[in-house]
Order: C-alpha cells, then sequence, then structure tokens
C-alpha cells in the first residue's frame, strides 16, 4: 500500500469510527469535543500539510491533502472546519523566510502541540482593509475586526493577516487569548455552531517583529489566491459524499467523484467555477438526501436535517465575488 493509500485509509477510519457516529451530537452542542481534535493530533492528521518528518499523514500531494480534508468533512463538518483552518499556520511556518519560524512553530502545529485558527479574509480581500497593521518599534500594532474567527478556546495560535499603509500584508501567530487589546465576540450560525466562531477586534494589539512570518503585497496577493481554492472545495464534497452514503448507491457517487476531478485537475483560472460547482453539488445532494428521507428529513438532530444546513452553510463560506458570480449562474440556469 502506498504512503498515500494509508493516509486516506487512516482518515476514513477516523471519520467512519468516531466522527460521524457523534455528529449529530457535535452538532447539537456548544463545542467541537476537545477529544475529537486530540485524536486528530495523536493520529498526526495536524501535520498534512506540512514536512514528512514531523507526521505521518503528512500528504505527498495537494489531491491527497484536499482528499483528506474532504474525508474528514464527511464524518463531521464541526470538527472539520476548525481542524482544516490550522493547516494555512502549517504552510505560513514551512515556507516562512523569516529567522526562527521554522525552527519555534513548525514541530509543535505539524503534531497538535499548538493549534490553530484563521483571521486572514478580513485584510486580504479586496478594497479597503478590516484589519490594519501599524508599525511601532519591535513590531507592530493591529487595528479593526476580523469577523469569522473559528475555533476559539478550541485552539491557542491564530494565523492573522492586516495590512499596512504601502498596502502590504503582515502576516503573523498570535496567540489566541483575550487581552485589553484583543476582544472576541461569539457568531450565531445556521450551521457549524459547534466550530466556536467569533468575531475578533483588535485594539492596537501588539505583534513582536518574532511572530511575523512573512509580507507580500496585497496586489501579489490577490493574482496568487485562485491558486488557494482548491482545499475550500474539500468541505462541500465533504457533505456530498456523506449524503451519497447515507442514500445509497445512485448517480450522485458519480457526480461526487466528478466534481473531485475536475477540482483536481483545475488551474488558478478554473478553480472559482470548480469551487463554485463543489457547493452546488453539496446542496443538490442534501436536497436528494432530504427527499429520500422523507418527512423525517424535517426532524432536528438528524443527518438529512443538519446536512442540509450545512450545504446551505457552505453556498456562501469561503466564497470570492467570481465563486458567487458561477454560483448564482448554476442556481439560476438549474
Amino acid at each position: 500500500m502506498s504512503n498515500s493509500a494509508k493516509v486516506l485509509d487512516r482518515a476514513e477510519r477516523i471519520a467512519e469510527e468516531v466522527l460521524f457516529p457523534a455528529a449529530e451530537t457535535v452538532d447539537a452542542s456548544d463545542s467541537v469535543p476537545a477529544s475529537h481534535l486530540d485524536l486528530l493530533a495523536a493520529e498526526g492528521c495536524y501535520g498534512v500539510a506540512g514536512p514528512p518528518e514531523y507526521s505521518e499523514m503528512s500528504a505527498e500531494d495537494t489531491a491527497t491533502a484536499a482528499r483528506v480534508t474532504e474525508i474528514i468533512a464527511s464524518g463531521c463538518l464541526n470538527t472539520a472546519f476548525v481542524w482544516a483552518q490550522h493547516h494555512s499556520a502549517v504552510m505560513a511556518a514551512t515556507h516562512s523566510q523569516r529567522p526562527g519560524i521554522a525552527e519555534q512553530w513548525l514541530e509543535p502545529l505539524c503534531r497538535g502541540e499548538r493549534r490553530a485558527g484563521l483571521a486572514i479574509i478580513a485584510a486580504t480581500r479586496p478594497g479597503p482593509p478590516a484589519v490594519r497593521a501599524e508599525p511601532v518599534d519591535g513590531g507592530w500594532l493591529l487595528h479593526g475586526v476580523a469577523p469569522w474567527v473559528t475555533g476559539w478556546g478550541l485552539i491557542d495560535t491564530l494565523f492573522t493577516a492586516a495590512r499596512d499603509d504601502s498596502d502590504t500584508l503582515v502576516w503573523s501567530l498570535l496567540d489566541a487569548a483575550e487581552s485589553d487589546t484583543l476582544s472576541v465576540t461569539p457568531v450565531d450560525m445556521v450551521a457549524v455552531a459547534a466550530s466556536r466562531t467569533v468575531q475578533v477586534t483588535f485594539t492596537g494589539h501588539f505583534v513582536p517583529e518574532q511572530r511575523v512570518t512573512g509580507m507580500v503585497p496585497h496586489e501579489v496577493y490577490l493574482q496568487r489566491d485562485p491558486a488557494t481554492l482548491r482545499f475550500n472545495g474539500s468541505l462541500p464534497l465533504g457533505v456530498s459524499t456523506r449524503c451519497a452514503r447515507l442514500i445509497g448507491p445512485s448517480p450522485l457517487d458519480a457526480a461526487v467523484d466528478q466534481c473531485r476531478t475536475t477540482l483536481d485537475a483545475a488551474g488558478p483560472a478554473e478553480l472559482p467555477s470548480a469551487r463554485a460547482g463543489a457547493a452546488a453539488l453539496a446542496l443538490r445532494a442534501a436536497g436528494l438526501l432530504a427527499t429520500t428521507t422523507g418527512s423525517a428529513a424535517v426532524l432536528r438532530h438528524r443527518p438529512a436535517e443538519r446536512l442540509m444546513r450545512e450545504a446551505l452553510f457552505l453556498l456562501v463560506f469561503g466564497t470570492r465575488p467570481a465563486i458567487r458570480a458561477d454560483l448564482l449562474n448554476r442556481l439560476h440556469r438549474d
């Protein structure tokens, strides 16, 4: 058995034996259980995006890493939503050219000894930044609001982007802890509420220079951004996969396989459309499951009801203007 096959087999075992049997219980609770994240750490899953010396689950290629994310999401989207965002910090530490970043951060992140969340969209999206970076002696001060930060109370590190007056992104690894200059407000969502998603407000929050992983012009980042969309597509694929398994053999199986193939083969120019296709498929798959299930689909805390809410959530999670435009065209056409 190849290493990729072993990685996928381990992920399937976790999803089927632990995550999916507990998915309704987790969905009805106020937090992903620490035991789920501890299991993913013990099994090496926090190192999927990192170097192989730190994890047996290190993926050999992008397709394998994306498939692991899909499998975990098919088990429990709440758990996957918290865990998946950790990997941006892993990749930042892996590729950082800043002295000491890889040496200090990479191994504990890959082993899940440190667990990271993500606060980047407020500074990286087009238009004026919602989180700004002000240079000061020894580092930076952060000002503004990051509206979507997942895993609060389950993470200890926050991989953060802010933009300075020269329109350069400043990337940093912060302690995920409230203080006089960092406050949080819970966000009430229709799905994945156990992911403990919050709004973070920075009020002159100090970031030491040694916590900065890198800097890049915003314009350069926007040119690269489409290439990063593949992994987001794994979450709706996970929902579709679970719907297909609950329905049983049907044409939906081939649709899921085709959607995955399209995502894996897409280049930066094609990825927004492929990503939109994955979200649209999750909505269709959840609708098929609800219809197949019948009246029991409207009962709370059942798979069909949960997966339908998750499909709704994934229509708007991680979108970009090109994804939204493509989705609207698909939904109008269908």
